[in-house]
């Protein structure tokens, strides 16, 4: 009988050995990369009417950038754009520094 003991204890010993053994290789493993779920794009739109004429503010600020890029050499990091709806021009001041007109 005490080699049916030895038996018994030498099989529960391996099972011991095989639950250590995967618990060390689940901890090794790279835990999965949580992805942030995609925000819904929210396009807005600003159009300016005056006078029976409409002015898309996206399109005088891309035009503005186009103008300041085609006139001078940098990168816009800031913009502010003043609208004239009545002289159909905009103003515009690129980096606190650089100033321009485009024709609306």
């Amino acid at each position: 009988m005490d080699t049916t003991k030895k038996a018994v204890a030498e099989k529960e010993v391996k099972k011991a050995k095989k639950a250590t053994a995967t618990k060390k290789t689940d901890a090794k493993k790279p835990a999965a990369k949580k992805t942030a779920p995609k925000a819904e794009a929210k396009k807005e739109t600003v159009v300016l009417q005056f006078a029976g004429k409409e002015f898309a503010m996206d399109a005088v600020v891309e035009a503005a950038k186009a103008d300041f890029k085609a006139n001078n050499k940098g990168c816009v990091r800031s913009i502010n754009v003043y609208v004239k709806p009545e002289e159909d021009a905009a103003y515009y001041v690129v980096n606190g520094k650089v100033t321009g007109k485009v024709e609306l």
